[in-house]
């Protein structure tokens, strides 16, 4: 297997990890600043019974589901990271992904960081980023998603929402502005997928979704 060498930008140690906590299903992170909720529980927040009912009618697919997820994920990482062990037994339907979505990392370089907790007082969110780093030469949010099927792109506005709020976070962490949104898609049916916006287009979907998560909270005194 040909592997890229990925080069790293050095960075102040600005992102010391957080303590998570989960509370009646939600996972919140202590931050510097606050006790904040983390970005997937917020923009998942609309969709959440749906899931929790599908985890419950499908207990063997979601447990394949989300392994899948975390072995690609941390498949990914080491290579971004020149870290990939050729001599390591990689499970093959998780290797057909990798391949089947490397020649698009290949389009990644100039790494600022990965997996790291971010936070913002003004979102009053936080979360853990996939990846910061230049992808054809513009600095950008990338998240990597593995999927049974190919997506749409209105299915996966919660993917924006989410990226959206990492690109503010790291602008007030970094003072860094982002204007670019990588999601970058493995499917089972054979397909990589790039989706590629400006976070500016989903600042008010995020906000709002922001307020009906906290709306709700209030109204059943959870906040």
């Amino acid at each position: 297997m040909d592997m890229k060498k990925f080069k790293h930008v050095v960075m102040e140690d600005k992102f010391s990890d957080l303590n998570t906590v989960n509370e009646n299903g939600q996972r919140f992170y202590d931050t510097p600043e606050g006790h904040y909720p983390s970005v997937t529980t917020v923009t998942g927040w609309e969709k959440r019974k749906f899931f929790a009912k599908w985890r419950e009618e499908n207990p063997k697919e979601s447990r394949r589901v989300l392994n899948r997820g975390n072995k690609l994920h941390s498949l990914i990482e080491d290579y971004i990271n020149n870290e990939m062990d050729s001599k390591v037994a990689i499970p093959l339907p998780i290797l057909d992904l990798f391949l089947q979505l490397q020649p698009e990392l290949n389009n990644i370089d100039n790494v600022y960081a990965q997996e790291i907790p971010l936070w913002s007082s003004t979102l009053e969110l936080a979360g853990r980023v996939d990846c910061v780093a230049e992808y054809n030469g513009k600095l950008s949010i990338i998240d990597f998603k593995g999927s049974t099927k190919v997506k749409r792109k209105q299915d996966i506005e919660n993917y924006f929402m989410q990226a959206t709020a990492y690109a503010i976070m790291w602008q007030e962490m970094t003072g860094q502005k982002i204007d670019n949104i990588v999601i970058l898609i493995a499917t089972e049916q054979g397909e990589s997928q790039v989706f590629q916006d400006n976070p500016i287009r989903y600042v008010k979907p995020l906000l709002k979704c922001i307020r009906d998560y906290q709306e709700e909270l209030l109204i059943n005194n959870e906040i």
